[in-house]
C-alpha cells in the first residue's frame, strides 16, 4: 500500500512514519518544508521529499506521481495561540495547504485521508468536550481546523473516499521541537530552563489542559488508517485527565531538578492570558477507548521525566521567532513575543 505522511519530519509526523514502515507492508512516502520539522527525525527507509504544500503545482504532481491509498495529514501551522496574529499563515498553511493535498489526492485514487484536527475546534463549550459537540472555535487555529474537517466530510459525501477525523489534545514527548516559542507548552518550560531562564504563564496558570505523551497517541492514530470500525468517525485521542498550568509548572521544574534545589531566579512569572485563550480545554476519551482501546500508560509526571532527559541530551536551543514578524503586530499581541523574553 502506497502511503503518503504530510509533516513528516515533525515531532507527530516522524512517529507516523516509524510505525507505518515498521509494519513492513507499506510503501511510505514523506513530506514536509522543514518550517518546524528536522532532517534528524526523518525515516531513511521513507520516500522523502522536501515540500511547501501551498505550492499548489508541486503538491498536485507529486500526488500525481505518488497516486496514495492513504493519506496523513499531519502538516500545519499548528500555533494556536499566535493564529490571531498571523491569521493568513493559519489559513494557508493548514486549509490551503490541506485542500492542495486533498483534492489531487481523490482525483487519483485516495481510498482513505486521517485527518489530524484538534480540540481547538470546541473553543469554549462545556468540558469535558465530546464529539458530538458542535464546534465553536474561539480562534483562527480552530476555526481553520473546523473548515478542514468539514470540507472532508462534504467531499467524502460526494467523492467516496473514507475519512478519520483525530482530535489530539497536548501531545508531547521527544522529538519535539523545543525551539517554538509560541506553542508546546512543555516544550517552552523544558527549553527555559536548559537556557537557565525562567518562564512564563500566561493567567493565573489555574487554565486546565490535557496532555498526551506521544507513545500513549501515536499507536492508536496509526491504527485509524487500517480499521474499520473508525471509518467516517471523529475521535478525541488522549487522556481525560486534566491538569493545570500551574501544576504542570511544578511537574517540570521537580523533574528538571530532581535534586530538590530549583535555583530561586527560575520562578514561573505570570502575565496577561493570550486574547482569546480558553481556560478550560479537555476531552472526554469514551469514543477513543471503545473504538481503538485507548489507554493512558504514561503519567504527566513520567511523560515529563522522560521528555526532560530528551531534550539535555539535545541541549539548550535558542528560540526561533518569526523572522518577518507577526502579520498582525498589535498591541495585543503578548509581550512575551514582542520583546522575545524567552
Amino acid at each position: 500500500m502506497k502511503i503518503l505522511v504530510t509533516g513528516a519530519a515533525g515531532f507527530m509526523g516522524s512517529y507516523v512514519v516509524d510505525s507505518l514502515i515498521a509494519r513492513g507492508d507499506c510503501e511510505v512516502f514523506a513530506v514536509d518544508d522543514l518550517s518546524g520539522g528536522f532532517e534528524r527525525n526523518i525515516n531513511p527507509e521513507s520516500h522523502f521529499e522536501k515540500l511547501d504544500l501551498r505550492d499548489r503545482e508541486k503538491t498536485r504532481a507529486l500526488i500525481e506521481k505518488v497516486k496514495p491509498e492513504l493519506l496523513y495529514h499531519l502538516a500545519a501551522d499548528a500555533s494556536e495561540g499566535r493564529s490571531q496574529f498571523t491569521p493568513v499563515s493559519a489559513t494557508e498553511r493548514n486549509f490551503l495547504a490541506y485542500m492542495y493535498t486533498l483534492v489531487p489526492a481523490i482525483q487519483h485514487g485516495l481510498k482513505r485521508v486521517i485527518l489530524t484536527s484538534s480540540m481547538s475546534v470546541y473553543g469554549a463549550g462545556s468540558v469535558p468536550f465530546s464529539e458530538d459537540m458542535k464546534p465553536a472555535p474561539e480562534d483562527i487555529y480552530g476555526i481553520s481546523k473546523t473548515a478542514m474537517e468539514e470540507a472532508t466530510m462534504v467531499l467524502s459525501k460526494v467523492h467516496g473516499f473514507e475519512y478519520v477525523i483525530v482530535r489530539p489534545h497536548n501531545v508531547y514527548g521527544p522529538r519535539q521541537n523545543l525551539s517554538d516559542p509560541y506553542r508546546n507548552v512543555i516544550g517552552i518550560f523544558i527549553n527555559c530552563l536548559l537556557n537557565d531562564k525562567n518562564f512564563y504563564i500566561y493567567g493565573d496558570g489555574n487554565q486546565n489542559r490535557a496532555f498526551t505523551y506521544i507513545d500513549d497517541f501515536n499507536p492508536h492514530f496509526v491504527a485509524c488508517g487500517f480499521a474499520d470500525n473508525v471509518v467516517g468517525e471523529i475521535i478525541n485521542l488522549g487522556p481525560s485527565e486534566e491538569h493545570t498550568i500551574n501544576e504542570l509548572a511544578k511537574i517540570v521544574l521537580s523533574n528538571f531538578y530532581s535534586d530538590g534545589n530549583i535555583p530561586a531566579h527560575l520562578v514561573p512569572k505570570h502575565v496577561p492570558l493570550r486574547p482569546q485563550e480558553v481556560v478550560e480545554a479537555y476531552c472526554t476519551n469514551d469514543k477513543a477507548k471503545k473504538l481503538l482501546g485507548y489507554k493512558t500508560s504514561t503519567t504527566l509526571s513520567l511523560g515529563v521525566a522522560k521528555m526532560i532527559a530528551w531534550a539535555k541530551s539535545m541541549g539548550s536551543q535558542k528560540f526561533k521567532y518569526l523572522e518577518n514578524g507577526l502579520e498582525l503586530d498589535s498591541p495585543q499581541a503578548p509581550e512575551t513575543w514582542k520583546q522575545q523574553l524567552i
